[in-house]
């Protein structure tokens, strides 16, 4: 197998893995020895390639369905899929079909199946161009989008889903970093993708990744120099690191074991510190109560698929109920270890007003005592704001830009 084949047989079995396996992109990448063995340049090959596939998957649909009599099995899809993404990025045709056939070849499964993919890959127009709508996210999820924010709205919310997104940086102080460009928020935006490790200042724990719209939650707390505060659903510790910098001392609480220990690797390389500590948000108690919480609220995530297109083929909307059910314990526990006076921030990284919006009435309706505390950022667009008072964030914000993460945020007062 040829260097080239290796990454294009990685970026196959991960496809398979996700689309057949129900496994998110991360697991894949943390789990598979298949990507281990490949060198970093590959393996970066790989990736980049199965997620842009993840990413496109209509499109190459509808340039391979017509050439097919029946659908063939996953694998064999997964290879076609990735032949018709590279032969649409200039890829030339007979080195892709060649080394499509060479994969189909490899498994027992899939030899017979060779002639095939040769026959389809051959009949690909040239050049190949993946026109057309750009992906759409599944009923389960588009539905009550459109009811909330509008078809064209949700259509812009897709066109930026349909792009790789850029990286975005905090600093953990004053400065740049070379090659990045200045959001209005203040957090710094990559002009090119690259080895992150490799940047100028990230050994010294200059700055860490962090989208620019999560990034926003921790300012809605205001001043925090000298609070007790406690980030619950802590890792891997973007607001933490946030708080830490801005002088806090915070308590950083995670259920997780192996995700707070990467939270720690962090803080270490920041040179910045918090309390770590492996619990679970809805028993965790404290001899004092906190100035301040940070609740970023397992949720379903929905509002990440830009950077996580898989997340719509894993799920279909059945544990949204549960989610929302869990994030309404949550805030209720984590109220009761706020000082009176208090504030407290509750966010979640979701497009879906069950988990947002509806979330905030709820809240309100169940504890009387709360008050919203407007949001007051540098270089916040006041249409962001909620007839409420809560920030609801958009991937179509900033779409020139290249996007932001969807998240819903309010940060409220104990009276």
């Amino acid at each position: 197998m040829t260097q080239s084949n290796g990454a294009r047989a990685a970026a196959v079995a991960t496809l398979d893995a996700v689309l057949g396996g129900g496994k998110t992109l991360a697991q894949v990448y943390e789990d598979a020895g298949f990507l281990r063995a490949l060198t970093s340049a590959d393996r970066a090959r790989a990736q980049r390639l199965a997620v842009q596939v993840i990413r496109t998957l209509e499109p190459i649909e509808r340039l391979l369905t017509p050439l097919l009599r029946k659908s063939p099995p996953l694998h064999v899809m997964n290879i076609l899929r990735l032949a018709a993404l590279e032969r649409s990025l200039g890829e030339a045709a007979y080195g892709v079909v060649n080394e499509a056939v060479a994969l189909a070849r490899i498994g027992k499964r899939s030899q017979h199946l060779a002639g095939m993919v040769n026959a389809v890959l051959r009949a690909l127009p040239d050049p190949v161009v993946l026109a057309g709508p750009v992906q759409m996210m599944p009923r389960w999820l588009r539905q009550p989008l459109v009811h909330a924010y509008g078809r064209d709205v949700v259509s812009l919310i897709e066109t930026v889903h349909a792009s790789a997104p850029p990286t975005d940086l905090t600093l953990r102080s004053d400065g740049l970093v070379e090659g990045a460009v200045l959001l209005p928020t203040g957090s710094l935006r990559l002009r090119d993708g690259g080895q992150i490790s490799a940047l100028a200042g990230f050994e010294g724990g200059a700055f860490w990744v962090q989208d620019a719209a999560a990034a926003m939650a921790v300012p809605l707390l205001g001043d925090v120099k000298g609070a007790r505060v406690l980030d619950i659903c802590a890792a891997p510790g973007g607001k933490t690191m946030q708080l830490a910098s801005r002088g806090a001392d915070v308590t950083a609480l995670d259920i997780s074991g192996p995700r707070m220990a990467r939270l720690s690797q962090n803080l270490a390389r920041t040179g910045l510190a918090a309390t770590c500590v492996v619990g679970d948000a809805l028993t965790y108690q404290s001899e004092k109560p906190f100035d301040a919480i940070l609740l970023d609220a397992p949720c379903s995530a929905t509002g990440t698929i830009r950077r996580h297109p898989e997340l719509p083929y894993l799920k279909d909307g059945s544990e949204i109920a549960n989610l929302v059910a869990l994030q309404a314990q949550l805030i209720d526990h984590a109220l009761t270890l706020l000082a009176p006076n208090g504030r407290m921030v509750f966010a979640t990284c979701s497009l879906l007003p069950a988990e947002g919006e509806d979330q905030l009435d709820a809240m309100l309706a169940r504890h009387k005592n709360l008050s919203v505390v407007p949001p007051h950022i540098g270089g916040m667009d006041p249409a962001w704001i909620t007839p409420k008072g809560a920030l609801r964030l958009r991937p179509d914000y900033w779409a020139d830009l290249g996007g932001m993460d969807g998240f819903f945020m309010v940060c409220v007062q104990k009276q």
